[in-house]
């Protein structure tokens, strides 16, 4: 995502939607809403949009269909859900919450998580609802070029997330994603790993990542940015960044992370050309971003 590949068109839809959900978490948190009930609003607005790759929009395997992956976790008794290859729930967000709030579990993937999904009186949909003409076109793409890698080697990013420090002080973090363009076998990225794209602790911070989620996973990246800030005493700016481009990077992992403190301060940090990004804050205009060079 650099100024030179985005339409101007592009560039304002993807402002418009972020705008979009941080008013949707905003409304939740100034009405005295929980993180977690922000988080989930957020994500919702960015999983109903088709121009992210989670929700409507969702990326294809590489048999063409889609499987959708998602986390989250409220940071004061540290509970998490998550859902991973589901194919019918419109909003896996709140099918991964179902999992934290309905079960004694913290994942379930595949048929039975589409099993589960039907017991929550979630709204259910047909396959077509995900796809756009746009990501089929990518997924025909990757398909038919000769000698292509049996995923993405671009990686198209599109992963949705938020995170949120509510009236209380509680933290909450959540993380939405179709996966890559012709993943096989199951494939399952960070975004549903609770500690590797997913983690709240209300001693520390939450945090939500995108990229290439195999990096992610091993370096634990969510979980680490935590653990810095709190038994290390980094600002959430710092440790973000030090996972980012110390730990992450060196691996050849690329992506970034957003990032609120137990405070209230908020941080994201990137080794990508570009993030789509906003914050809300109490007392402050809402900010979004897109590029490396917007501060």
């Amino acid at each position: 995502m650099t100024r030179g590949s985005m339409s101007p068109a592009r560039d304002a839809a993807a402002r418009t939607a972020l705008a979009a959900a941080l008013a949707a978490g905003g409304a939740v948190l100034a009405a005295g809403g929980t993180a977690l009930d922000a988080v989930a609003a957020t994500i919702v607005v960015l999983e109903d949009d088709a121009q992210f790759n989670a929700g409507a929009g969702a990326v294809f395997t590489a048999e063409g269909t889609n499987e959708l992956d998602a986390a989250v976790m409220e940071g004061t008794t540290r509970r998490a859900g998550a859902v991973a290859g589901v194919t019918r729930t419109k909003n896996p967000v709140l099918l991964a919450r179902a999992v934290m709030e309905a079960t004694p579990h913290v994942m379930l993937a595949g048929t039975g998580a589409d099993a589960f999904a039907l017991t929550t009186g979630l709204e259910q949909v047909s396959a077509d609802y995900f796809r756009t003409h746009e990501r089929w076109q990518q997924y025909l793409a990757l398909r038919d070029r000769p000698g292509a890698a049996s995923f993405d080697s671009g990686v198209h990013y599109g992963t949705v997330g938020a995170v949120a420090r509510d009236l209380c002080g509680g933290l909450a973090a959540g993380t939405s994603t179709g996966g890559l363009t012709g993943k096989r076998w199951g494939r399952i990225g960070d975004s549903a790993v609770i500690g590797g794209g997913t983690y709240a602790d209300d001693r520390a911070c939450a945090v939500s990542a995108t990229g290439s989620g195999e990096y992610f996973i091993r370096v634990a990246a969510a979980h680490e940015i935590a653990a810095r800030v709190r038994l290390l005493g980094e600002t959430v700016q710092a440790a973000a960044d030090f996972v980012v481009k110390r730990e992450l990077q060196p691996m050849g992992g690329d992506g970034g992370v957003i990032v609120v403190g137990a405070h209230g301060e908020t941080g994201w940090s990137f080794n990508t050309p570009g993030l789509y990004r906003g914050a809300l804050t109490a007392g402050a205009e809402p900010f979004t971003a897109i590029y490396g060079d917007e501060r």
